[in-house]
């Protein structure tokens, strides 16, 4: 998965679109994000990361880094066989591959495992666009664990897709390690019984 700035066939800088010719030159198909599509993921992956540069190139979850990484990996050989991963035939026509538009529930699959613990809300943590969000952040912060969010308001495809993907109708809707724990009830009902701290800590 390759988050970049622009689309493989519409690259906005010359970063991403170099990266996009080593991939293609070695007939590998990738999927891709624009960060300029979206504000929050391209801050949150950032810190996520801790790289702070784009594009970043990421295989089975992993960051393989932007493309000073992918040239030396280039210069080392077979960059299909440095990246592990398994070129497609010459006679498939990777630009078109790669063209495709990355699903809705691709979309949501990367954005719920952009961090491990990751709130779905409406507005930002620093302020939040309803009470039930303001409520579930507050509860968060409280156990000073690392989390990120998105803002469903900034994207009515992912708000309405998100309901469907989890089969919860509501928001907040808080996952951890890329499963939905629930909304503002179930975590209130996790804190109570102790069983959220747990849940932050890894237990």
């Amino acid at each position: 998965m390759l988050f970049m700035k622009g689309t493989p066939t519409s690259p906005k800088c010359g970063f991403s679109r170099q990266t996009v010719e080593l991939l293609t030159n070695a007939n590998i198909v990738f999927g891709y994000f624009d960060i300029l599509s979206n504000e929050d993921v391209r801050q949150g992956l950032k810190t996520f990361s801790d790289w702070p540069t784009y594009p970043q190139l990421y295989v089975r979850g992993e960051l393989i880094g932007g493309l000073d990484i992918l040239k030396d990996m280039m210069e080392d050989g077979n960059l299909a066989e440095q990246l592990d991963v398994t070129p497609m035939d010459t006679t498939t026509d990777v630009t078109a591959e790669i063209a495709k538009e990355p699903t809705l529930e691709e979309r949501i699959q990367t954005l719920i495992t952009k961090s491990r613990i990751m709130l779905f809300m409406k507005g930002v943590p620093s302020a939040p666009k309803c009470g039930f969000s303001r409520q579930i952040v507050d509860i968060i912060e409280s156990y000073d664990v690392p989390y990120d969010t998105f803002n469903i308001l900034t994207d009515e495809e992912i708000r309405q897709g998100l309901k469907k993907y989890s089969d919860w109708p509501t928001y907040p809707q808080l996952y951890v390690d890329g499963d939905l724990i629930g909304g503002l009830d179930i975590v209130k009902e996790m804190q109570e019984g102790g069983d959220l701290n747990d849940l932050f800590k890894g237990a």
